[in-house]
């Protein structure tokens, strides 16, 4: 962006601070001229004054902060020429006055010509050039006309005039520095010296008008994981990171006459040059993003560490003067958000579908947040039984039904809860109600051997958990509980920090709580972590189970039991939906069973009746 940008609203304000203060004065003139001279001279020149003050007014009003920056630079240029020939108009009667030394009206003539090379050297301080040239223009006709009387102390006057001229351009230099400064700071990004957020939103909405028939491409950039660089490496080591981001953007982008900013934390923001049509602005897009990619993969060497991180994009397409710079920017962050969902390191392209579904999910995460309040959460129990059909326990299982939305699957709230943190407060809602109802059960004397609860990573890991846990503990008094108390934790997430988690285990297995790897085949590494931490139990996962007439499937299914058997883990398998998958689980001395073969999920006094029944 032109270095004027700032000045703009700067400029404005100075038209009407100039032409009250000559409006006001020159009339002076009129009257020095009816005392002293003729006052034609001074009217006539008035009047000029009074012309250009009107040119200026008319610029006044033709300002506009919606203008397109190309407009205001335009404008800008017409606002110079008006304060040059404004001014130029006091050398004007300087000229005339001078003449006039027989009455002493040179004196008068004097004195307002350095007024206004004062008022000129504050005023203009913005414009560089202008003021320099128009400060000269003023002081160089009293230095003449000092030289020209041809006196020691006329001399000695030009002299003084010149310094003061320095003096003057002095400090319209100052003032300059200090807008310019003001200015960078007001928008810049103080870490990357990149345009911030007010800067880039500024300069978008200004290429949304100015290309209304062409086509342009916005990125939103956001780095993947980088906070947990911040947190394990250091603040000092992510600034670092995020120049040299900075640095590596700012280089792709200049080949491709690209505009690039931060908005903040680590999120970038990349503006396109115009395309003729929409697929060859797609097209470039796509290509240039993966560039990005590319770019940001390679590896940084910052104090004596090697780091490697990607970054998730967010594409909007700007073809749209209706919408705002806004708009566009919720567009790209909407491709960016579901970038981030789908996986990480990866370019995803805003269209309306897409909007459709991510203004569905902030739908369900506005509505979760208020869902325990509204008693919409509610608990269903999934009996556990033994090969011969024994139900010795239940996996607790969280429902949601929106008064507006309906049932919600908890694969998709669940999810949701878990992206926006709403998981931790979600979570102990389950916990306590859980724990609540094993108390009533055993009042009921409802025996069971187990109970196991699904707990987030997010939850288990979180400073307070050991805690919460401990105070409902002694809050429904469980702790001699016969009905073992088990933790469901899903494999695909313990990688996130095992040792962590394996002194968090070790901490509540205190409380007689035992340990379940949930889901277990879906993720990685999975010997590893089987070795690793002290679990009682291990679930196979019923995509597993559903498949079992798959040769291959089923010999996996059998490894997993195998190895269950060898590390003497209890093994359940969920999804247990036919006699043949039970009957195949059962040859293989499974322990335990789940799924709609022997009952479906339930509400909690139904699960009472079948426990009778039992």
């Amino acid at each position: 962006m032109n270095d004027n940008i700032s000045f703009y609203n700067f400029m404005h304000k100075q038209i009407v601070v100039v032409i009250a203060l000559f409006l006001g004065t020159g009339p002076g003139y009129i009257l020095m001229g009816s005392l002293y001279s003729s006052v034609l001279v001074e009217t006539l020149w008035y009047l000029l004054v009074i012309c250009v003050s009107l040119w200026g007014y008319k610029l006044y009003k033709s300002y506009s902060l919606g203008m397109t920056i190309r407009a205001k630079n335009k404008w800008l240029l017409y606002v110079r020429y008006f304060m040059f020939v404004y001014f130029s108009l006091w050398t004007v009667i300087f000229l005339y006055y001078i003449s006039k030394d027989d009455i002493n009206l040179h004196y008068i003539a004097i004195a307002t010509q350095l007024g206004s090379a004062v008022v000129a050297s504050t005023i203009l301080a913005s414009q560089k050039h202008l003021v320099i040239i128009t400060v000269t223009l003023l002081m160089s006709p009293i230095t003449i006309f000092f030289l020209f009387i041809g006196e020691t102390y006329s001399y000695l006057l030009a002299f003084f005039t010149i310094v003061l001229t320095f003096v003057l351009l002095y400090a319209a230099k100052n003032t300059h520095a200090y807008l310019l400064k003001s200015r960078f700071q007001a928008y810049h990004d103080y870490l990357t010296g990149l345009g911030n957020r007010r800067y880039f939103i500024e300069y978008l909405g200004s290429s949304v008008k100015e290309n209304r028939d062409k086509y342009t491409y916005l990125l939103l950039i956001d780095l993947d994981y980088f906070k947990t660089i911040n947190d394990t490496l250091g603040h000092d080591v992510g600034d670092k990171l995020l120049i040299e981001v900075s640095q590596r953007l700012t280089e792709l982008s200049s080949v491709h006459h690209n505009v690039v900013g931060r908005l903040g934390g680590d999120e970038f923001c990349i503006l396109s040059d115009a395309f003729d049509t929409k697929e060859i602005c797609l097209a470039r897009a796509e290509e240039f993003s993966n560039k990005i990619l590319k770019k940001i993969k390679e590896a940084y060497f910052i104090e004596d560490s090697s780091l490697h991180i990607s970054a998730s994009i967010g594409v909007s397409i700007i073809n749209n003067p209706k919408l705002n710079a806004n708009d566009f920017l919720k567009e790209a962050d909407i491709a960016m958000y579901e970038a981030k969902h789908s996986g990480r390191d990866d370019v995803i392209i805003f269209n309306d579908e897409l909007c459709t579904i991510i203004e569905k999910k902030l739908q369900i995460e506005r509505l979760l947040r208020c869902a325990i309040e509204k008693n919409e959460i509610y608990l269903q129990y999934q009996p556990q039984t033994t090969c011969d059909n024994k139900i010795i326990g239940c996996e607790v299982l969280a429902r949601w039904k929106s008064a507006q939305l309906g049932m919600v699957s908890p694969e998709v709230f669940i999810e949701v809860a878990e992206s926006t943190g709403y998981i931790i407060e979600l979570g102990e809602f389950i916990l306590e109600e859980s724990i609540k109802t094993l108390k009533q059960w055993e009042i009921m004397h409802i025996s069971l051997h187990q109970l196991s609860i699904n707990i987030s990573m997010r939850q288990l890991l979180n400073k307070d958990f050991i805690a919460l846990v401990r105070g409902l503990f002694e809050k429904y008094n469980v702790a001699e509980c016969k009905t073992k108390i088990i933790f469901e934790i899903t494999e695909t997430s313990t990688s996130e920090d095992l040792k962590r988690l394996i002194t968090i285990i070790n901490e509540l297995k205190k409380y007689n709580i035992h340990f379940s790897i949930d889901d277990f085949g879906t993720g990685y590494s999975s010997l590893s972590y089987i070795r690793d931490i002290p679990a009682y139990e291990l679930k196979i996962d019923k995509s597993f189970i559903a498949e079992l007439d798959d040769k291959r499937q089923a010999s996996l299914v059998k490894s997993i039991i195998d190895i269950s058997k060898n590390l003497n883990l209890t093994t359940v398998a969920e999804g247990v939906e036919t006699q043949a998958q039970k009957d195949f689980l059962a040859n293989l001395d499974c322990d335990l069973y789940q799924g709609y073969l022997f009952s479906k999920p339930i509400l909690k006094e139904d699960f009472e009746k079948l426990m009778q029944n039992n």
